[in-house]
């Protein structure tokens, strides 16, 4: 039976919300100073664990703008604790049944009790109060330019369970991830920010477990400030919380030290409560109104089709959002964050979304988060939730005109071609290889804000693209209805796995296609783990349940996984050395790009080719204001082999171009897999390129 503990002077403070060691008199007592925002509840108790294991109680004596406060006392570090409405009958065994966590947990502990029948235990969540210092040495985030970065998502976990050559006990855990292994690896293949999917402490929902899955991504969060415990090592979670964000320190560190920069997944538009009928866990019994959005009936609104929507036209949702993403930066050293479902956080009280919600200035705005990378998945399920080139200046976001415009570029328009069609014209094509500018000019941004994609961890990887038309989700348990249905995908004439090696062949070609298209657009270049050595989930497009080698990356070592990852580090070469010779701030600048197009014959584009579908064949002069040419990319979307002319010299000094004359070229790529011949071509010169296929070249 719970006890109330003894009082203590009413000198407790309305803020920091959360469970905090007081400072002063108090601290050598072990006491802490306990605020929760919860404005329906008339009295608020806090519980917690003593240093014997028996519970005390202590009633929140300060009410303070709906947030209840007080000293309460001693609390050990690592005690559990939770809070309770004061007069409510509980719910059962303090320690046992579930109470209300706090939102400002710094850590989430499973609690699981033995039912006595053939029942599973039971399962309740508490607090953890924890009061971390973290040794940094001489780590300092990378403040990597947006010009120069290149973003590789991962998850924590499938990253390097199978990695042969991570110590066995690290595998899929933080330090797996910081293992010198996995960094010499990230390093080599040439990118510059690891973004990690939701590594916030999240729960399953509850349709999963009777089917034996579990909710691998993490997009059901219960703790915004409390690293995932699933994700360290077996000796850090036997350890306690403050071992487990020990290594999820050490792993941030460790990438620092590399040069590489951490960016986390954030899912702040929805908890893992769920729908409305589901059992209070936290923010659903300290203020279901407060803060969930409600219809006038009081139904819950769903924008993010996961059974609810935090409502962020409410001050203290955004402040709470935005004193999670402080935490991140302040004590975790977090380098920026990708927002799922971003338009949720940016509706006002109708609903709608707004470009000025306070959110978002304030995100961009605060001192904490300067020089913080803050990218949107710019959509989600409600009314007008697609705004993708509509979030402020400060803000990136996921780009996914580029996503659709190269896939069907790529894959769609050839299989068309194919069968007797015809393609898109290049225009559409043109228009995302220079950074969609025309997406981002009316928000007052360059194409630094495009975050170029062609997957992403929802949908198929990039070799499923290539190899699968449908869907393929029966293992999901949801009869095959979940995950994407629209998905610009070519199987060039095999559904899934084969033996002919024309169509093998084929699809390798596709992939280091769309691969190269990504990584020689303007904006920002995202790749999804895996796609550099042609990973497959077999036709899975929604592997958010497959806690397995489905969704676990495999690491091969046959001659097609080699030749996709030697052409993606030459792409990712010739990325860097172009911007090398770029003034600083390219493209920021819109007169420092220059981007000359011309034909197959290396005349100037017309408008009729521009936007005549039977133009499949394109030269791309890369290079900056003052004549400085640093490559040609040559685009052949024609099944055909092409015979070109590269842009005379006559033709260049038309164009603007400056200098020396002739220009000489030399091959560096060519997705058609013909290793580079090294020859020296001159402007002028005629050469031939494969049909379906990226060259480029150097000049």
């Amino acid at each position: 039976m719970t006890q109330p503990a003894q009082a203590l002077p009413p000198d407790s403070r309305e803020f920091p919300l959360g469970l905090h060691a007081t400072r002063g008199t108090w601290i050598r007592d072990a006491h802490a100073n306990a605020a929760v925002w919860a404005p329906a509840i008339d009295s608020m108790d806090v519980h917690w664990q003593r240093a014997d294991g028996s519970w005390t109680f202590e009633t929140l004596v300060g009410l303070d703008g709906g947030v209840h406060h007080g000293v309460v006392g001693p609390v050990a570090p690592g005690a559990l604790y939770a809070f309770w409405p004061t007069g409510k009958e509980l719910p059962g065994t303090v320690g046992e049944a579930q109470l209300l966590l706090d939102p400002y947990a710094r850590a989430v502990e499973t609690i699981h009790t033995a039912s006595g029948t053939d029942e599973p235990p039971s399962r309740a969540y508490y607090s953890v109060f924890l009061q971390h210092v973290f040794d940094w040495g001489k780590s300092e985030r990378p403040f990597t330019p947006w010009r120069d970065t290149v973003i590789y998502e991962a998850h924590v976990k499938g990253l390097t369970k199978l990695h042969p050559d991570v110590p066995e006990d690290l595998r899929g855990t933080y330090a797996g991830l910081g293992h010198p292994a996995m960094i010499a690896y990230l390093r080599e293949l040439g990118i510059t920010a690891v973004e990690l999917l939701p590594i916030h402490f999240s729960i399953d929902e509850p349709h999963l477990e009777p089917l034996g899955l579990s909710n691998y991504w993490g997009y059901n969060t219960l703790g915004f400030f409390s690293a995932h415990t699933g994700y360290a090592t077996a000796a850090a979670q036997a350890a306690g919380p403050a071992a487990v964000l020990d290594e999820f320190k050490g792993m941030v560190r460790a990438l620092h030290e590399a040069g590489l920069e951490v960016l986390l997944d954030v899912v702040y538009n929805h908890t893992g409560e769920g729908p409305q009928y589901r059992p209070a866990l936290c923010w659903r019994g300290l203020g279901d109104r407060d803060y969930y959005r409600h219809d006038a009936a009081g139904r819950y609104i769903d924008t993010t089709g996961c059974g609810n929507s935090l409502d962020f036209s409410q001050p203290r949702v955004v402040e709470f959002a935005l004193d999670s993403l402080r935490y991140w930066v302040e004590e975790c050293q977090i380098d920026g964050f990708r927002f799922d479902l971003a338009v949720t956080l940016a509706r006002d009280e109708h609903n709608a979304f707004t470009p000025r919600h306070p959110f978002l200035v304030a995100a961009g705005a605060s001192k904490a988060l300067r020089g913080t990378k803050l990218i949107a998945e710019p959509w989600d399920l409600g009314p007008d939730g697609w705004q993708t080139g509509r979030f402020p200046v400060g803000w990136a976001d996921w780009n996914d005109g580029f996503r659709d415009t190269v896939r069907d570029f790529w894959l769609r328009d050839v299989e068309s071609i194919a069968a007797g069609g015809t393609g898109s014209s290049p225009a559409r094509l043109a228009g995302s290889l220079a950074g969609s500018a025309e997406t981002f000019a009316a928000s007052g941004r360059s194409p630094l804000a495009s975050i170029n994609l062609v997957t992403a961890h929802d949908g198929f990887t990039l070799a499923d693209l290539t190899a699968y038309e449908r869907k393929h989700n029966e293992a999901n348990g949801e009869g095959n209805r979940d995950g994407s249905n629209d998905n610009h995908s070519y199987n060039h004439g095999a559904e899934g796995r084969t033996e002919d090696e024309v169509i093998l062949a084929a699809r390798e070609k596709s992939a280091r296609n769309l691969m190269a298209s990504l990584l020689i657009s303007l904006g920002v270049p995202m790749i999804t783990a895996g796609d550099e050595f042609g990973r497959t989930q077999h036709g899975n497009n929604n592997v958010y349940c497959q806690d397995n080698e489905l969704g676990w990356m495999h690491w091969p070592d046959d001659a097609s996984s080699r030749r996709m990852l030697d052409a993606t580090r030459t792409l990712l070469s010739i990325r860097r050395d172009f911007l090398a010779r770029q003034p600083s701030t390219f493209p920021s600048r819109g007169e420092q790009s220059m981007l000359l197009w011309f034909n197959a014959a290396g005349l100037p584009m017309t408008a009729h080719e521009w936007n005549d579908p039977g133009t499949r064949t394109v030269q791309l002069l890369l290079g900056s204001t003052g004549g400085t040419i640093n490559g040609l990319v040559v685009i052949n979307g024609s099944p055909r082999e092409t015979r070109i002319h590269l842009p005379s010299a006559w033709i260049l000094q038309g164009q603007g171009v400056e200098g020396e004359q002739p220009r000489w070229f030399s091959q560096t790529f060519d997705s058609a897999g013909r290793e580079p011949s090294g020859a020296q071509l001159r402007s002028g010169d005629a050469d031939t390129v494969a049909g379906i296929s990226v060259r480029i070249y150097r000049c």
